[in-house]
């Protein structure tokens, strides 16, 4: 009797501090109070109290910066090694065939979001951001050694890729745990890590590559990689305890929501279309003529260009909301995709990666915005993570399609109007969501 008055009175003392306890039947031996060790929420804290600021919560958008420059930035880099493998390497392979490894490698940043974003709602996050980070750098060091196509695909494609994969979803997940006002600022800094990486990677590559041969480069990417990624490590935690909400990695109830629905469906048609230009405009400039020691900047350019994309929108997207933005800025991509191939000097190419950079920023930094606002602070993982596997799809099979055009007409007009119709019919899904939402003509959203 004296156990469970206790019992009891332990439990009471627990509800009154705030913090989550898992219950069980009375008689379970396993009982306990479950406090998860890698938040640093405070006793009592509300899920609505939203810090959006101060040193503790910027220092995750640093971490999250720094974690997307060795990620998607690592990635957004792929149109020199497309290039590079074309020329060298992989100069048997077709373009279609090389441009799988890069596909595999955007699909891969976002398929494991379906499981990590799980884990993360849960309270797993610290030991798998860890491990991916070691195998990102080992990767990284690895594919030097690689001679064979599909050495490659294992290599640079699957291993990268879900390491690159398992680091950022959950840090989407965390910038949603500590901004709400201030979440498409948070969200659009973040995303510039990225631009920072798909901008200086490709040019570091370029010089290494000269200087100290394949091998050589792509072993000091990796020692760039562990120091990189040691900062969001130390600094990355999530604000709140978990919470156990059934139906494990796949929320289907979801999909019974109209706005959700038709937005993974957007998701999946944009990114069909959307990286087909910063693949593929390097080795089209080359094919134009353009001089090779002048087109590999295109790639860096395209990025450069998306960073400020990024943070407008974050600034943007808080005013006016996140599909308000993305709608039209994702129909000025589809217009540079469909004008892309008719490029034929430095100035037109130069054009074509500024604007396409600046307007693709604008989608890659928001477009996990709206699912915010169409779901539960506690179900943001998981949610990330199905609309993050769908779009995987579309990164997949986006630039193997695009290649196979390329190589069945001899050149890049059907590959624009093949990508920017996917980018164009992707905006419409946009507005189509927002109005399945709003259930107006406008709105904040």
């Amino acid at each position: 009797m004296s156990t469970n008055i206790s019992r009891t009175a332990s439990l009471e003392t627990v509800r009154e501090l705030g913090l989550p306890i898992d219950e069980k039947k009375d008689g379970d031996s396993r009982n306990e109070t479950n406090i998860d060790k890698n938040t640093v929420g405070t006793a009592g804290e509300n899920v609505d109290d939203f810090p959006d600021g101060g040193l503790r919560a910027w220092s995750m958008v640093l971490g999250t910066f720094l974690s997307a420059f060795a990620t998607f930035g690592f990635v957004n880099s792929w149109g020199v090694f497309q290039s590079y493998y074309e020329q060298t390497i992989l100069k048997d392979s077709s373009p279609s065939d090389i441009a799988w490894i890069g596909s595999v490698q955007y699909a891969l940043i976002f398929l494991p979001g379906l499981i990590t974003g799980r884990m993360f709602d849960i309270g797993i996050f610290k030991i798998p951001f860890a491990v991916a980070s070691l195998v990102l750098v080992a990767t990284s060091m690895l594919t030097g050694q690689c001679t064979e196509y599909w050495q490659f695909i294992l290599c640079q494609g699957v291993a990268l890729g879900l390491a690159c994969g398992t680091l950022f979803g959950p840090s989407m997940g965390i910038i949603g745990h500590w901004f709400k006002k201030k979440r498409g600022l948070a969200l659009g800094i973040n995303a510039c890590g990225s631009s920072l990486g798909g901008t200086l990677i490709p040019i570091a590559t370029r010089r290494l590559l000269v200087e100290v041969g394949f091998p050589w480069t792509m072993r000091i990417l990796g020692f760039l990689m562990l120091f990189v990624l040691a900062f969001p490590n130390l600094l990355l935690a999530r604000r709140l305890p978990p919470k156990r909400i059934s139906g494990g990695m796949l929320n289907w109830a979801a999909f019974k929501s109209a706005p959700y629905s038709a937005y993974c469906a957007s998701s999946l048609v944009a990114f069909l279309g959307l990286y087909t230009v910063l693949t593929y405009i390097d080795i089209s400039a080359s094919a134009a003529g353009i001089d090779e020691d002048f087109s590999f900047y295109l790639v860096s350019i395209a990025n450069a260009a998306s960073g400020f994309g990024r943070l407008s929108s974050g600034i943007a997207c808080d005013k006016i909301g996140g599909i308000n933005f993305m709608a039209p800025m994702t129909l000025v991509a589809a217009a540079l995709t469909y004008a892309w191939p008719f490029a034929t000097t430095k100035a037109d190419f130069v054009v074509v990666a500024i604007i396409y950079g600046f307007a693709s920023g604008v989608y890659v930094s928001c477009f996990l915005m709206p699912i915010y606002e169409m779901s539960d602070v506690h179900d943001i993982g998981r949610r990330t993570g199905m609309i993050m596997s769908i779009g995987a799809i579309g990164a997949l099979l986006g630039p193997p399609i695009s290649g196979a055009i390329n190589t069945n007409t001899g050149g890049y007009t059907a590959v624009g109007y093949y990508a920017g119709s996917m980018i164009v019919v992707a905006s419409a899904l946009m507005v189509l969501t927002r109005q399945l939402f709003l259930k107006k003509l406008w709105g904040k959203f």
